[in-house]
């Protein structure tokens, strides 16, 4: 058996977390529950254990998140191994597809578990143990889908049911069908059967396999991702899939695609702890609560409050919740979510909403990531905004000019080498510089500790598009 190729999808927006999850920056890379990230956990459970060999990883992103990823995993000692570009979103199958050829192309016996980066599976053990148990349903061409036992009709979740006439060791089974998310009165009927699983979304099989399915029942998206995957491109170690050949692309889910055509397809049951952390009704349900089922994170205090989840991820900010029941309460710099623990799967709404009337919250953060650092929005006005931003040691901003504004820099914190036109110094904790109009310049950190500066813009358009690069070590 060879190893087992770990495919991490990490693409997703996550919007029913808003706001602490949004477009720009979605759970995946949030620490929700702990210090290490949901991605973070998703990568260790993917490696090498007395019980499973692992290969690299296999990571699929989109171009935002990708130096997101590398450092995600480098902070907690895994090689970032493979990670493969997205020129744009097309769900699950044509990730999974990408994986499966370029897997196929390292080595032609290919075993990939693919997994979504969000979820939560606290028992690594009893993880691998199932793994194992998928891993001999690999014969004759079989693919493997894991799903979770029910433990109560939650109309959140899609079922797999389980055939009643072809049930092996372990329980494993022929998949019957797929069940969209149901109502609540279905989900009862299903549960009280005991032959549905939650679908996890989990997926073992042989790279040919996945790669031969394809074939069969989606030859045109077959077609389009093996020439995005044969015409990819390595940027700064990335590889970037063809853009041509990837829009071509359906935006269509692997169940749609493959699985609830495929007739070589098996489940295994896991009775293990899990979640999606698909709303904030599950963020509550894993949570550490108190003795009156109140979970409260960061500046936030429950008085008098009962089942109840009040977060506040601001440090200056105090979230005071007072005689509340079955309340969700999310508090961030610039937005504020409050619902009943009972609304909680219609958060998307609230993004659609924010959409509509075209406000920046629905998608975006004050403070924007980026790959040498990040910057935040402090205040803004008519002709003015004040940012803090901040670059990594040894990082560096491009090589860039403005054509609607001019900025004053200060540095508040370490040493910073500034490029102005022909000008090139060290500006020192305390100073500050002025880069006129249209000047051509530059910051660099040079040192082995962060540098902040506070930057004054002044002009009579402020967005970020109002940027020409002429030299970019990240190739933006």
């Amino acid at each position: 058996m060879s190893q087992i190729y770990p495919v991490l999808l990490a693409g997703g927006s996550g919007t029913r977390l808003w706001p602490l999850s949004r477009k720009a920056y979605p759970k995946q890379f949030s620490n929700l529950l702990n210090e290490q990230t949901l991605f973070q956990q998703a990568a260790l459970r993917l490696t090498s254990s007395n019980k499973i060999k692992f290969a690299s990883h296999i990571t699929l992103t989109n171009p935002d998140f990708r130096f997101i990823v590398t450092e995600q995993l480098q902070s907690v000692g895994i090689d970032p191994g493979h990670v493969i570009i997205e020129p744009e979103a097309k769900n699950t199958a044509p990730a999974i597809l990408a994986a499966s050829l370029h897997a196929y192309n390292l080595d032609e016996d290919a075993v990939l578990l693919v997994a979504p980066s969000d979820h939560i599976i606290p028992d690594i053990s009893e993880f691998h143990n199932v793994l194992k148990t998928g891993l001999a349903s690999l014969d004759d061409g079989k693919m493997v889908t894991f799903g979770i036992s029910p433990t109560y009709p939650d109309t959140g979740y899609g079922y797999i049911e389980l055939s009643s006439k072809n049930k092996g060791p372990s329980g494993v089974s022929d998949v019957s069908r797929f069940v969209e998310k149901p109502q609540r009165s279905i989900a009862e009927e299903m549960l009280k059967t005991e032959n549905f699983l939650w679908n996890a979304g989990i997926f073992l099989f042989r790279a040919i396999d996945m790669i031969e399915a394809f074939k069969s029942f989606s030859p045109s998206i077959y077609k389009h991702t093996k020439d995005a995957v044969k015409l990819a491109q390595t940027d700064l170690g990335f590889i970037r899939l063809n853009s041509d050949a990837w829009s071509r692309l359906e935006d269509i889910s692997i169940d749609y695609a493959i699985m609830e055509k495929a007739k070589n397809l098996v489940a295994v049951p896991c009775s293990f702890d899990w979640s999606d952390l698909g709303g904030w009704d599950k963020v509550w349900a894993e949570a550490d609560k108190d003795e009156h089922g109140n979970s409260f994170t960061g500046g936030a205090h429950a008085i008098d409050c009962s089942d109840t989840l009040l977060r506040s991820e601001s440090k200056s900010q105090q979230l005071v919740g007072l005689g509340l029941n079955n309340i969700i309460a999310i508090a961030m710099q610039d937005a504020v979510l409050v619902t009943n623990k009972d609304n909680s799967q219609d958060v998307k709404k609230i993004v659609d909403h924010l959409k509509l009337h075209t406000i920046s919250q629905a998608e975006f953060f004050q403070k924007d990531f980026r790959p040498w650092g990040w910057f935040e929005s402090l205040i803004s006005g008519n002709g003015f905004q004040v940012k803090q931003i901040y670059v990594k040691p040894g990082a560096s901003l491009s090589l860039q000019s403005h054509k609607y504004r001019s900025e004053h820099w200060i540095i508040v914190e370490g040493v910073a080498k500034v490029t102005i036109d022909q000008e090139v110094k060290l500006v020192n904790q305390g100073h500050s510089v002025y880069v006129p109009l249209g000047a051509i310049h530059r910051v660099e950190n040079l040192e082995k500790t962060p540098m902040t500066l506070i930057e004054v813009q002044i002009g009579s358009y402020l967005g970020e598009d109002d940027i020409v690069r002429y030299e970019d070590k990240y190739n933006r």
